[in-house]
């Protein structure tokens, strides 16, 4: 089972949907991000939001249908994204993709980055991913990992999220690194390239955020 999550980023950064329909798939709606998926004809089994990015009439078309809405008042501990996401994880899916979390203020887009983190905490495996239409944003504990090349999105960068990372090793990139020790902050690992169809990274400590990306 997969779960796609959509918030209320600038549509603008939206990929395209369609291309993440399949019936294995389960809809989340976070905030306006409802509004966005009723417009182009996607029904979320849930939706969670304080709702205060939309307006009356648009709340009432969201209430009108949408069978499962988590209303929540605008002060709280968590944010609309952060319920969804804690949400997603209890049903244990395979995947986790978040849409409409990017761009915009920039306080949103940090703390969703940070939501990335939130499985590792809970200790659940799921894979959970941020993507817009240039980008897609995950993180990776220390560990070795393979990874495609992707034309649609070539550059690769690797940025500390912990203090240390130990132990960099980059094989089959454009710019190899062996055992590196890069610290938060570095900007040593930014807009990499594969230089063959699959390529290796791994590290023996701290968490790291990986990005690919196109112009």
């Amino acid at each position: 089972m997969i779960i796609n999550i959509l918030g209320g980023g600038p549509e603008d950064l939206l990929p395209n949907l369609t291309e993440y329909l399949a019936k294995d798939e389960i809809w989340v709606g976070v905030d306006r991000g409802v509004y966005h998926l009723l417009k182009r004809n996607i029904t979320p089994a849930i939706a969670f939001g304080d709702f205060d990015s939309v307006s009356s009439e648009e709340l009432k078309f969201i209430e009108d249908n949408v069978t499962e809405l988590k209303k929540y008042q605008p002060e709280k501990d968590e944010t609309d994204m952060e319920l969804a996401l804690n949400w997603a994880l209890n049903q244990h899916p395979s995947i986790i993709r978040i849409f409409g979390a990017t761009g915009g203020r920039l306080d949103h887009l940090f703390a969703n980055v940070h939501l990335l983190l939130n499985p590792f905490k809970e200790k659940n495996e799921v894979d959970v991913f941020l993507i817009d239409r240039s980008n897609i944003i995950f993180i990776k504990e220390a560990g070795s990992y393979t990874i495609e090349k992707m034309n649609t999105k070539k550059y690769i960068s690797f940025v500390p999220l912990t203090l240390n990372i130990r132990n960099l090793t980059l094989k089959g990139f454009k710019f190899p690194l062996e055992n590196r020790h890069i610290s938060i902050g570095s900007t040593l690992c930014i807009s990499n390239e594969l230089i063959s169809d699959y390529g290796t990274f791994s590290f023996s400590e701290g968490i790291l955020i990986v990005i690919r990306s196109h112009d």
